[in-house]
């Protein structure tokens, strides 16, 4: 994989009275590979803010990090069959979430990552929504992007 990719990046979230809420992005990010982990790095903008949200994300087997720094701020950890909490820090105040990790799979190839993570996500020990995020990663100049297979 080389160090310059590109990122597509979708999620679904689908509350208790089945209502989805989708979100699809795609943008350039950084590579590195490092103690058996996979790392990505990249920007996003968020409307109404000139500030951007650096998101770093770290990969391994059964295990996915997400950290936001920026407009938003926040460390959120994604462990197969495990519960972890922690505070999502936003412009409007604090919330307290709760992520419980369904799945957590990585497909990797020499030119490809794909991982998809299920988990249900709770705000202040109240269930909100069962969530799925699909990411993908392939080199800067890659022909083809497809969420999804």
């Amino acid at each position: 994989m080389t160090r310059e990719v590109l990122l597509a990046i979708s999620g679904i979230q689908t509350s208790a009275d089945a209502e989805e809420d989708a979100v699809e992005v795609f943008t350039p990010g950084e590579y590195y590979y490092r103690n058996d982990k996979h790392f990505l790095l990249y920007e996003e903008v968020t409307e109404g803010f000139s500030e951007t949200t650096k998101n770093i994300i770290k990969i391994s087997d059964n295990y996915m990090e997400l950290t936001k720094k920026g407009v938003t701020n926040v460390h959120m950890v994604f462990e197969k069959s495990k519960k972890n909490i922690t505070y999502y820090n936003t412009p409007y105040g604090s919330v307290q979430i709760g992520i419980e990790a369904k799945k957590v799979e990585v497909r990797e190839s020499d030119s490809q990552i794909h991982m998809e993570v299920e988990y249900v996500l709770e705000m202040n020990c109240e269930y909100v929504a069962d969530c799925k995020i699909s990411i993908e990663v392939k080199p800067k100049g890659a022909d083809g992007f497809s969420l999804g297979e």
